[in-house]
């Protein structure tokens, strides 16, 4: 009888074991069910919201540069138009570019008529200059003289 006891006892906490490695095995598996659904989620949203606003990724890009620049210098209130050196090389020539390597930001502001060239791997601004829109220094044109008669 003794033995029946012990074998019934036995049985009892090796069940119980069972059981609570069984919870834990289950609430594991529920909280990595619930990350892995919140990240999907999260991605599907992301995607919807870049489906909806392709440009908002280069808006934030630009909003990003401009905070970064700003730390370093004044700038006009308005909003720039940004451009990229690609070719560093064919820019030499012109003396705002002198020392500009490719990767490079140039933030226009065209009322201001002020320009920016703000190097992003060494977060420093190499040159400020002047925007010259068209052709400034030319005399507007004479009116033709008309025939008297």
């Amino acid at each position: 009888m003794k033995n029946l006891e012990n074998e019934t006892e036995n049985l009892m906490e090796g069940g119980e074991v069972g059981k609570s490695k069984g919870r834990i095995t289950s609430a594991i598996f529920a909280v990595v069910l619930i990350a892995s659904l919140a990240t999907s989620g999260y991605f599907a949203y992301a995607y919807y919201s870049l489906r909806q606003n392709p440009n908002s990724v280069a808006q934030e890009e630009v909003k990003s540069l401009i905070a970064q620049v700003g730390r370093l210098i004044d700038l006009p209130t308005e909003e720039p138009t940004v451009a990229t050196v690609v070719d560093a090389e064919a820019l030499k020539s012109q003396a705002f570019f002198a020392k500009a390597q490719k990767g490079d930001k140039v933030l226009i502001y065209p009322n201001a008529k002020k320009a920016f060239l703000y190097s992003v791997t060494m977060n420093k601004i190499i040159e400020v200059g002047p925007v010259l829109l068209g052709d400034q220094n030319q005399q507007p044109a004479a009116p033709a003289p008309t025939p008297n008669q």
